[in-house]
């Protein structure tokens, strides 16, 4: 049993990558991932990558920042300490409005963060996961998980056929920077 997790096929221009996308996927051959040093636009729809759902946290983290300000002004402003300032009334909603604004972009920022964090795995102090360390200077990187039944073979073949300069073969899932 072969020790190689993820054939990677190295591309020097992101044209002969995009073909050697279409090259797997007309064989039936899943792609575990594509690095590229730049956004290349268009290479979600080819992946079949869904939309990002991080827009609906940030509004739930808005809604949650705007509940938890509303809430703490109007307890501490009506029920706590009361304070009659110019005969105006203790609930008078223009004056919660400032506040509630900051902290629903307060904890929408925050939120997103952490979120993105915990998606991504990218917490600060990781070490990052990179396939090739040439994917984040000048070269297209697309990797294919071995683990499959198509034959290894064929895979470097059709990756070669597509432009690939370099053809690996990971025995490892990622590669450290040390």
């Amino acid at each position: 049993m072969s020790k190689t997790k993820f054939i990677l096929g190295c591309f020097d221009d992101p044209d002969e990558m995009m073909h050697g996308i279409e090259n797997l996927q007309k064989n039936s051959i899943p792609i575990y991932d594509v690095y590229t040093p730049m956004p290349i636009h268009g290479i979600e729809a080819k992946l079949g990558i869904k939309d990002s759902r991080l827009g609906y946290a940030a509004f739930c983290f808005g809604c949650l920042g705007a509940c938890v300000i509303f809430s703490i002004v109007y307890y501490t402003l009506v029920h706590d300490w009361p304070m009659n300032v110019g005969g105006k009334p203790s609930f008078s909603i223009p004056n919660f409005v400032p506040f509630t604004f900051e902290w629903t972009i307060l904890f929408t920022a925050f939120g997103m963060t952490f979120t993105f964090f915990a998606a991504t795995h990218l917490f600060p102090g990781r070490a990052p996961r990179v396939m090739d360390l040439r994917a984040t200077d000048d070269r297209f990187i697309i990797a294919v998980d071995a683990k499959g039944n198509i034959p290894h073979d064929d895979i470097t073949s059709l990756l070669k056929d597509a432009g690939a300069v370099e053809v690996k073969h990971n025995e490892r899932k990622y590669v450290s920077y040390e």
